[in-house]
């Protein structure tokens, strides 16, 4: 069952259609080969809703991130913001859609220019992408800074003259000066003291409230994920393993899923769950297995998980892409 339905729905502000993203690499002096890195990716993300996108280093997720934002061209599939395909469309075209779809990233002591101060680098997006006067400009800065929760006289000041939690808070302002429909976050707190993490994401939920911003939340953290997310979409060796509303993941019915949560660590009792380790290591890219990628490491693996690769399908409420879905979790009961 395809993610993404053949009409969009108005609700619907961001649809990848069968996304795929492939590399030429060099296997040897003589030889190239092939590194799906996202292979065939399709989904939804609805008008003031969070996708979180979870999963290992190396699933896809930071490669996903750069299809979204624009800053890659996907090698086939389609790329909808409401319902206008990004994939095909022209410069001039995509320089407006990369108004409506921003990015933090993970690390803030990177993403800041430590030449520009912060009034430079919040007022750099709003000089090229609109007609404000120096004047307007400066009372948006200083408005979206209030927003984010820092003085405005601070503007003149560089980012090193900033703490980490601060520096997220002027990459967030930054993303959010335009007024985008979507913010793409990859790992935007797992750079941050975790003693100020719950600040950064709670900030994140207000300016959703406040603005109906839509989400891309790229983390490996499910605990995070617990916190601000929606939806989540589990992500492994290019392709998505699980689909669905929070709730509904929260009970997985692919062995992945069921691992990476299982690692989740709780604070009361009877929220821990039995530690499932993973058997074997995450294949090459480069010369990926048969079947289900997934199959070498799986403790539900069968014949049919060997030779037959699975395709996403509804089980349980929830997309998933597992031959035996409907077995796995039942153990739990």
């Amino acid at each position: 069952m395809n993610a993404v339905a053949k009409e969009i729905n108005q609700d619907v502000v961001f649809a990848a259609d069968n996304l795929a993203r492939y590399y030429t690499v060099k296997r040897s002096m003589f030889e190239q080969g092939t590194v799906k890195a996202l292979n065939g990716v399709s989904f939804e993300l609805k008008r003031g809703r969070t996708l979180a996108v979870v999963g290992e280093s190396g699933c896809g997720k930071s490669t996903l991130a750069r299809q979204l934002t624009m800053i890659e061209t996907p090698t086939s599939g389609r790329l909808l913001i409401d319902g206008e395909d990004v994939a095909g469309a022209s410069k001039e075209k995509i320089a407006h859609l990369r108004q409506r779809v921003q990015m933090v990233f993970q690390n803030p002591f990177a993403s800041l220019n430590p030449r520009k101060t912060i009034e430079q680098a919040l007022g750099e997006p709003l000089a090229i992408n609109t007609k404000l006067n120096a004047n307007e400009r400066a009372e948006r800065i200083a408005h979206m800074m209030r927003t984010v929760g820092l003085w405005p006289e601070h503007a003149s000041r560089y980012p090193h003259m900033f703490s980490g939690g601060q520096r997220q808070r002027v990459a967030i302002a930054r993303a959010m000066i335009l007024d985008p429909q979507i913010v793409v976050a990859d790992e935007p707190v797992s750079a941050i003291d975790v003693s100020i993490q719950a600040q950064i994401l709670n900030l994140f939920m207000d300016l959703q409230e406040r603005f109906g911003t839509s989400y891309v939340f790229i983390s490996h953290n499910l605990s995070v994920v617990e916190h601000i997310a929606d939806d989540v979409m589990v992500m492994y060796f290019g392709g998505i393993a699980e689909l669905g509303d929070k709730q509904t993941i929260a009970k997985p019915r692919h062995p992945y899923t069921r691992a990476l949560m299982s690692a989740t660590p709780a604070l009361f009792e009877e929220d821990r769950r039995i530690k499932i380790k993973l058997q074997g290591e995450i294949p090459s890219p480069l010369n990926p297995p048969s079947g289900c990628t997934f199959h070498q490491r799986c403790p539900y693996a069968i014949e049919r998980c060997r030779v037959e690769e699975p395709k996403l399908r509804v089980v349980d409420g929830r997309q998933v892409s597992c031959h035996r879905a409907e077995e796995v979790g039942d153990d739990e009961a």
